[in-house]
């Protein structure tokens, strides 16, 4: 399985990462996630979050997570980016690609990374309030 995993400070650019996609003839689907800073967080009105890591303990776990990936799910490839910093509403903070043989396996394994990514990945973020 190929993996990719950047975090970073700067804008998440989609259209150069859609257009950087490998995928091989085997491969029959691409599942894509795209996670926005919205207006509300927790009922309160925000103008943008800030996301802290702690870079290196954030790449092992990714890596654990990606290790996991591999024995569950027959993915051909993975790609994570992590915007850190302020990140304002309407702004991507995330985003990641999943492929695989098949759309249940891609849209399974995309959603359980995200779920524990969540969980596990020391990544927080405090909302700015307007």
């Amino acid at each position: 399985m190929r993996q990719s995993l950047e975090i970073t400070t700067e804008p998440i650019e989609e259209g150069a990462l859609f257009s950087q996609r490998q995928m091989s003839s085997g491969a029959g689907a691409a599942v894509y996630f795209l996670g926005v800073v919205r207006a509300f967080e927790t009922g309160a009105s925000i103008s943008a979050i800030e996301y802290e890591t702690y870079q290196r303990m954030a790449e092992h776990q990714f890596d654990l997570l990606f290790d996991e990936m591999k024995k569950r799910w027959p993915i051909e490839s993975v790609r994570l980016v992590h915007r850190v910093g302020l990140v304002k509403v309407n702004e991507p903070s995330l985003w990641v690609e999943v492929i695989a043989p098949h759309r249940g396996e891609a849209f399974a394994a995309c959603q359980w990374l995200i779920d524990e990514m969540k969980r596990v990945v020391p990544i927080w973020k405090k909302p700015i309030e307007r």
